[in-house]
């Protein structure tokens, strides 16, 4: 057939194409609309967790087993979101339910210290090179709050440093600067992987500085990798100034046994921990130095308090005893990280073939999607089309059988299968090839 005897492109007009794509998604899923509407009556926005809303309405899940997921409207999707990295074992791995049913058949809250909570700190310890003490909270927002509470009293300073575009839970949010629902605390910024300025900002606060807090990946932020030389220099202008510098790697933890910090060699003062480690339980920690970690040792006087009813419940410390101590370990950690790199590289592999602005970035096994050709080194502000794009691919792939986040980003959990990964990229050569005349052509 000539060229021009061919017929044009399916939906090359952006909008149009996302529009039908709207539409398909919402005639498909009318159970999912009526759960929303009845949500809206109880619920502002119909929604208790805002990275779970989408427009029209978000997708209601009834049932979830391995790495698949059933909706209310009985379509199955493999799922590449991962709970947002806390969903690493899936949802039904048993000896993490039995350990958690066992746990729980002994009495649910026993307002006690218990011997699985020993372990699991033994456990946490004995992974991460910067945590010689730690204490367990219920979510890594709660970590990093009391990581940074730990790190102001501990130097006698109010003021902490964060990554413009970074996020460290529901109340330090950064995307776009300071939000309303941000604590208040006296917050400096520093700008990702930028050597230079972050130096020179770390020691312009100088001794007004507690902490500065940064994930040594950013993760709502775009999976997008610190360089070593930046981790590096941030200890060494930490250690220069006096300040305790906090990797926060609720989510990256799993790129190592040891996390981000161990990969790079980069060891920070502190670290907060959470997503993954109970196996998917509501759980954080934050752990540290000795020094710093003791304002909370409360054998001695002024100690600081700690409070939270479930931070040692028994379903989560029995859990992360298993999931920590038994199930990932080593060459698994290992296997899931290769893993990883290599479905990003056959991912960036089609975009280049097919000469698109798309590309993937991240580590091991998170990765997101980005709708824009360069080096990405840090967070920016996405063009209207780029979001256009972005929810293009997102219900794409959703009618492909594949759940991921809202935002482009996937991460891998174990449960998946090769062929599971193999669906995914032969589902994306698709999406290029019919969305390629919408996705804006590589530079």
């Amino acid at each position: 057939m000539a060229p021009l005897d061919q017929p044009p492109p399916r939906n090359s007009d952006l909008e149009s194409a996302l529009l039908e794509a709207r539409a398909t998604y919402a005639a498909a899923r009318p159970k999912s609309a009526e759960l929303h509407e009845a949500a809206r009556r109880v619920m502002p926005g119909g929604n208790t967790r805002t990275v779970l809303f989408w427009s029209p309405f978000p997708i209601s899940m009834v049932r979830g087993e391995g790495a698949r997921l059933w909706d209310a409207d009985g379509h199955a999707y493999t799922d590449l979101l991962g709970e947002y990295t806390a969903g690493l074992f899936g949802h039904s791995e048993r000896r993490i339910l039995d350990a958690a049913r066992a746990a729980m058949d002994t009495g649910i809250n026993l307002a006690g210290a218990g011997a699985n909570e020993i372990r699991f700190a033994e456990l946490v310890c004995a992974r991460f090179p910067s945590i010689e003490r730690v204490r367990f909270t219920n979510s890594g927002t709660e970590a990093n709050i009391m990581a940074l509470s730990a790190a102001r009293a501990f130097t006698g300073r109010a003021e902490i440093m964060v990554a413009k575009g970074g996020y460290h839970g529901g109340v330090m949010t950064f995307a776009t600067g300071q939000s309303p629902v941000n604590l208040p605390v006296p917050t400096r910024f520093l700008a990702y992987n930028d050597v230079e300025g972050t130096v020179a900002a770390i020691r312009e606060a100088g001794d007004k500085l507690a902490a500065v807090l940064v994930e040594p990946m950013l993760g709502s932020g775009g999976c997008i990798p610190a360089t070593r030389e930046f981790l590096a220099a941030l200890r060494d202008a930490c250690t220069e100034t006096g300040a305790v510098l906090i990797f926060d790697e609720v989510m990256t933890s799993r790129h190592s046994e040891g996390g981000l910090q161990q990969r790079h060699g980069v060891i920070p003062d502190m670290t907060t921990l959470g997503k993954y480690i109970a196996g998917g339980m509501n759980v954080g920690a934050f752990g540290g130095r000795a020094a710093i970690m003791d304002v909370f040792d409360a054998h001695r006087p002024g100690a600081l308090p700690h409070a939270g009813t479930f931070n040692n419940n028994v379903w989560s410390m029995a859990a992360g005893c298993v999931a920590l101590g038994e199930l990932f370990r080593g060459e698994v950690v290992e296997a899931l990280f290769q893993r990883g790199e290599k479905l990003r590289a056959e991912l960036n592999a089609l975009c280049a073939e097919a000469g698109v602005a798309m590309q993937f970035t991240g580590a091991g096994s998170m990765m997101t999607a980005h709708f824009r050709t360069g080096a990405i080194k840090a967070p920016y502000a996405a063009t209207p089309e780029e979001e256009q794009r972005r929810e293009l691919f997102f219900l794409d792939m959703l009618e492909a059988g594949f759940y991921l986040a809202r935002r482009g980003m996937v991460a891998l959990s174990l449960p998946l299968a090769p062929t599971d990964l193999s669906g995914f990229t032969a589902a994306f050569r698709e999406f290029l090839n019919l969305r390629g005349p919408v996705l804006g052509r590589a530079a």
